[in-house]
């Protein structure tokens, strides 16, 4: 469980190289929230290697390093059984979902080459004949590796802000 505070990052990545990584990022996260928001949730598990994590964590519950999470995925077979749970059984009411990041930090390179990271996310729900609403907001806490200038993670640690939830969290933030 990665828990924000990284040690041993090479601090000494030039400005280029943080402004071309945001970049690889900002570009990364767009392409995440374009799957999600049009529901192609088989192509969710792509985003990340074999052997990643994949968490919706309460803030309380990181703040305290505590391990509960609301989902916790390991591995991208686990990813695929959920993507396929939520095509094939899941039952709950046609939803719209828009996915916003911003405020990409990169923290560092540590020694093996992972890129550490952090953004700001907002996911916005509009049921079929319902208003519109914030569904949640939190930080994305992210490991990367970076292979033949693309990234795919290693790790998604997402924290959501509020200890309450909607009791209809079908699909990833």
């Amino acid at each position: 469980m990665m828990t924000g505070k990284v040690n041993d990052l090479e601090t000494s990545l030039t400005t280029e190289e943080k402004r071309e990584i945001r970049f690889l990022i900002e570009e990364f996260n767009t392409a995440y929230a374009r799957v999600l928001d049009a529901q192609n949730i088989e192509e969710w598990p792509d985003f990340f290697e074999e052997d990643a994590s994949y968490t919706v964590i309460p803030r309380e519950n990181f703040d305290e390093d505590l391990p509960v999470a609301l989902v916790w995925c390991e591995g991208k077979s686990m990813m695929r059984d959920r993507a396929s749970a939520i095509r094939s059984t899941m039952v709950f009411a046609p939803r719209y979902l828009r996915h916003i990041t911003s405020n990409v930090f990169v923290i560092g390179r540590d020694k093996e080459g992972y890129i550490f990271s952090e953004s700001n996310y907002l996911v916005m729900e509009t049921l079929m004949e319902d208003s519109t609403r914030i569904f949640q907001t939190g930080v994305y806490f992210d490991k990367f590796i970076q292979q033949k200038g693309q990234l795919s993670l290693k790790s998604r640690q997402c924290v959501y802000d509020s200890l309450l939830i909607p009791n209809d969290m079908v699909f990833p933030v």
